[in-house]
């Protein structure tokens, strides 16, 4: 029997690939310092290092006016073109380091960072930083070199956010959740001259040191406000390796704003993960346009509930140095922590998966603290049930859903929320706040296309295309894979990958990953709609969806659920009966599996593990 075509959905086809490579720009290659290698360290306390006098915070090389590449234009050029060259004094490479050069002369007494009972001024972040940037250069680290780091959301993973580029070096903030063989990858492939290691991850770093072809020089982070008792892998401890740093070191920008800043993986759940490559002048834009989309002012207080070493923390270490903001850390999310942290600090912005929002939701009475303030939650991901957003907002958190992906610096798209939808009644306005939104204002374009021909979608809400993005926030492409780099680039955008609608005041909505639609007799079935669904269940507290193989109708959704505490004896019978009333027949789950869902370090749930596991079901 021939499958029925779905009427207003259609199944999504894979990008074209392209035929011919793109070509590429070369960047003119600056003159590049002479490496100042160091003797043998001397051995130090472990204490920390006070910041210098703050004369030392004006000093730098970009003092000295760089020279900029002048463009030799034909006769006849418009006056608009003739006798206005770029130079020095008009022209400068982005990059965000320099925000925190600004941020410590402007404001060195502002407290940049706290960590336990450890207070950072701005002064004494900038000059650590640059003394991370100096003992690298002395230890031979050059521009391009890959400095490699498994930390927590502590104080040295900010540092490195701002001493690695002041090197000329690329950061690559390792999962510190991987296992040992796929980061051992990630260090030959990168090809790390350097690997700084929390000593709570020591374990896994031996391991990760064991199999790595590269041998990078190890350095150790002993925590002092808490205390790990991992081996200490390495032959120095950061702080001793801070005091070969220059605090008035005369770091260098970027030469072009091309050049490489950071190198983030992708999860990798197919095959070897892609080496994701940002640039300066994407690093910068994105700092600003956090700040716009994230409703961030002056002064913001920022926790730290979202890993470090995912996308750079969406680049949010770069942009509340914009605003002279301050980083609360916090190296182990906890509900108790969080809580504690917003009450104490006067927390005013936040990140996360939604599972930061359940584990703060379902906290124990003993773990909750009151606060008489509204703190701004970023959430990004799944979109987030209706139910949890409007338990969010009760419990005073605003949330606001932002999307992207790596190749994206994080979150490139916004839930930019209209004064007209205040006046909706709760379901209206979670299901406004469950879209993913418009393009944040660094973004060039942002739309839905069929991949095959390249048009886009019918703004109808309805029909199905592929996510496409273009701009300056979009990745230089995978390292070392012009392949992949060529087919995700394929007709002048970016293909994420994900299926999606486009509404008719052009905001779009996720439907699923091209690879998690399901097809069940013709019909395409999103496992978003469905999880929707069930998480608005009082027993459920997390809901996943995906194909198993069905002989009569191809595929047939199969839903693993976690239920909340005091729900155990909910059935499957009985959720299976409440899709039913709420759903379209061929969108019911023929199977419900109760279990402890996989998830990634940054809750993000493994469906790949779940498609194995539904077909034994």
């Amino acid at each position: 029997m021939a499958k029925r075509k779905p009427k207003k959905t259609r199944k999504i086809a894979k990008p074209r690939k392209i035929t011919k490579a793109a070509k590429t720009r070369k960047a003119k290659k600056p003159a590049s310092a002479k490496p100042n290698i160091a003797a043998r360290p001397a051995k130090g306390t472990g204490k920390r290092i006070p910041a210098r006098p703050r004369k030392s915070l004006t000093r730098r090389a970009g003092d000295a006016l760089r020279a900029v590449p002048q463009v030799k234009l034909r006769v006849g050029a418009s006056a608009y073109d003739r006798d206005l060259d770029r130079n020095a004094a008009n022209y400068q490479p982005l990059t965000p380091i320099s925000y925190l050069e600004r941020a410590a002369t402007v404001f060195p007494d502002v407290i940049a960072i706290v960590h336990g009972k450890a207070r950072t001024t701005y002064a004494d972040f900038y000059v650590r930083s640059r003394r991370l940037a100096s003992a690298l250069r002395k230890r031979g680290v050059k521009k391009n070199d890959t400095v490699a780091v498994m930390l927590a959301n502590t104080p040295p993973m900010l540092e490195v956010h701002y001493g690695v580029p002041m090197a000329g070096a690329v950061l690559n903030a390792l999962n510190t959740r991987l296992d040992a063989p796929t980061l051992a990858f990630m260090l030959d492939h990168g090809e790390a001259k350097v690997l700084i290691a929390d000593r709570e991850f020591a374990g896994t770093a031996r391991d990760v040191l064991k199999l790595a072809k590269t041998k990078p020089l190890v350095i150790d982070y002993d925590d002092p406000e808490f205390p790990q008792s991992g081996e200490l892998l390495g032959s120095l401890e950061y702080e001793d390796f801070l005091k070969e740093g220059d605090p008035d070191f005369a770091w260098m920008g970027p030469a072009d704003e091309w050049d490489a800043i950071a190198l983030n993986y992708t999860s990798g759940t197919t095959g070897n993960p892609k080496g994701v490559v940002f640039h300066h002048r994407g690093a910068a834009l994105m700092g600003y346009g956090n700040i716009i989309s994230a409703n961030i002012g002056k002064r913001p207080v920022y926790l730290w509930t979202l890993p470090m070493f995912h996308c750079n923390g969406w680049c949010f270490p770069w942009s509340l140095s914009v605003v002279t903001g301050t980083h609360v850390c916090l190296r182990w999310v906890r509900a108790k922590a969080m809580y504690e942290a917003i009450a104490e600090h006067g927390v005013t912005h936040m990140c996360g998966a939604p599972i930061v929002m359940s584990t703060l939701l379902n906290a124990a009475d003993d773990e909750k603290k009151s606060f008489d303030h509204r703190v701004e939650f970023v959430t990004a991901a799944a979109p987030p049930p209706e139910a949890v957003l409007a338990a969010m907002d009760g419990a005073g958190f605003n949330v606001t859903h932002v999307y992207g992906l790596t190749e994206t610096y994080g979150p490139a798209v916004v839930n930019d929320w209209k004064p007209v939808w205040d006046s909706l009644g709760p379901v209206e306005k979670a299901t406004k706040k469950a879209r993913q939104g418009v393009r944040y204002h660094a973004l060039e374009a942002l739309t839905v296309m069929d991949p095959e021909t390249m048009e886009p979608v019918a703004a109808d809400g309805e029909t199905l295309g592929e996510v496409m993005f273009r701009g300056n926030i979009v990745m230089k492409g995978y390292l070392k894979n012009p392949k992949a780099t060529q087919e995700a680039f394929a007709g002048g955008w970016f293909h994420s990958g994900d299926l999606g609608v486009l509404h008719a005041d052009g905001y779009i909505q996720l439907k699923d990953r091209s690879k998690d639609i399901i097809i069940s007799g013709g019909e395409n079935i999103s496992s978003i709609e469905v999880e929707d669904t069930l998480i608005k269940h009082p027993a459920v507290m997390f809901a996943a969806v995906v194909a198993r193989p069905d002989e009569k109708w191809g595929e047939t959704p199969c839903a693993f659920i976690e239920r909340k505490r005091g729900f155990e004896s909910v059935t499957e019978e009985e959720l299976i009966a409440y899709c039913r009333d709420n759903l379209a027949r061929y969108k019911i789950p023929k199977h419900v599996v109760f279990t402890e869902l996989p998830k990634t370090s940054t809750g993000k749930i493994q469906k790949f593990k779940l498609r194995e596991m539904a077909k034994s079901v």
